[in-house]
């Protein structure tokens, strides 16, 4: 019970304190100001210039703005022409021969040219070591970087930089630079490349005569791709011909 009695008390006090500090009114006007009905939202009058297809919330008049779509004519073709023209120029500028000069070699010349350079190194039957390396359009109209085979290198070359010579079928030398660490010849390939006009497809012999001399022997894509061509032709046409020869064996006529 002295629990409750304390309880009591405790709680008059704080009605008192309550009402001194007048926090009971203000509870009681809050109470009544949230049982009031809320006004009902007068709907905004639409103004006719407004177009009912198109709802706004702002009552602004609408700004015409013009349309540009039916204007703008893209050629397509154009564009496309421009883009190839755009990346031709690009390219011309690191080549070092005439545009009309460059071409991409077909499967025939690369194979003809390079099948008639190992025809003749195993005819040549010569004591140095070799190697026949295809040309490709970095080696012959820009970068003038030719990388050599890594595993002849190895065996044969130096492996820091060096100055070597290369010397045509005709025995016109030209100095070049070999950098043992990428196996390649960089300074002096590109005279080499220029003067003996070497195209993308065309095969060389490598023959090296000394250590640091290379022997170059050159075969032309494009001569060895119509060789080839008429020699098929040829056994295309004997392979008919022996066929017509021959007279088909017949069946004796039955007694």
């Amino acid at each position: 019970m002295a629990y409750e009695e304390a309880r009591k008390l405790r709680l008059e006090e704080n009605q008192k304190r309550f009402q001194e500090l007048g926090i009971t009114q203000i509870s009681k006007s809050l109470n009544q100001s949230s049982t009031k009905t809320p006004q009902k939202r007068i709907p905004r009058a639409i103004e006719k210039s407004l177009s009912a297809a198109e709802p706004r919330r702002s009552s602004r008049v609408r700004t015409n703005i013009p349309s540009y779509r039916d204007d703008v004519t893209v050629d397509i073709g154009r564009t496309l022409s421009l883009r190839k023209s755009r990346h031709n120029s690009t390219w011309s500028r690191y080549i070092a021969r005439p545009l009309h000069e460059c071409k991409f070699a077909s499967y025939e010349e690369k194979v003809g040219a390079h099948n008639a350079a190992e025809e003749f190194q195993s005819r040549l039957g010569s004591p140095h070591p070799s190697f026949v390396k295809s040309m490709v359009r970095s080696h012959v109209y820009s970068c003038f970087w030719l990388g050599l085979p890594s595993r002849f290198c190895v065996a044969h070359l130096p492996e820091q930089t060096v100055e070597i010579v290369l010397e045509d079928e005709k025995g016109e030398e030209y100095e070049a630079v070999y950098i043992g660490a990428r196996t390649g010849l960089s300074g002096g390939w590109k005279r080499f490349a220029l003067d003996h006009k070497l195209d993308d497809g065309d095969a060389l012999l490598f023959l090296l005569i000394e250590p640091k001399r290379f022997k170059i022997y050159v075969f032309r894509g494009a001569e060895h791709a119509n060789q080839r061509n008429r020699a098929r032709q040829r056994g295309e046409d004997e392979d008919v011909e022996e066929s017509g020869s021959q007279d088909p064996q017949r069946d004796p006529p039955p007694g």
